[in-house]
């Protein structure tokens, strides 16, 4: 089994396109007032306007969390500078980088909600 969708929360959806579309380069594949969708390497990343996604009575269970999220993004291990050098074109801050004792790196950044992102080598987690 897979994940097919991960979600984070911002309360800016328009910030969090320019972010996730310009610096992280993925491609918007649906917008509304709620969410946006982002198409990932199989599999779909959204980010839903906490205030109404909390709301009942929608199609689907109601749903929200406060405070920062997180998700990983693979990244080979030879991609890590050059999305190093991205980040730094944007202006993005880089948090941290970790170099794991059982192999792999890390690269640690915020999005502009405060959502932890991290660009990990596939290597982290062993053969997934």
């Amino acid at each position: 089994m897979r994940i097919f969708e991960t979600v984070l929360y911002a309360n800016d959806l328009d910030e969090a396109e320019r972010f996730y579309r310009d610096v992280v380069g993925l491609e918007v594949i649906n917008r509304s007032e709620l969410l946006i969708a982002f198409r990932g390497e199989g599999s779909v990343l959204l980010i839903f306007d906490p205030k109404l996604s909390a709301l009942s009575g929608r199609e689907v269970p109601s749903h929200g969390t406060s405070g920062e999220g997180h998700v990983a993004f693979a990244a080979g291990g030879e991609e890590l500078d050059a999305w190093q050098a991205r980040l730094a074109r944007f202006g993005v801050q880089i948090e941290q980088v970790v170099d794991w004792e059982q192999g792999g790196r890390s690269i640690y950044f915020r999005d502009p909600s405060g959502n932890s992102i991290e660009l990990a080598t596939p290597t982290l987690w062993g053969k997934l």
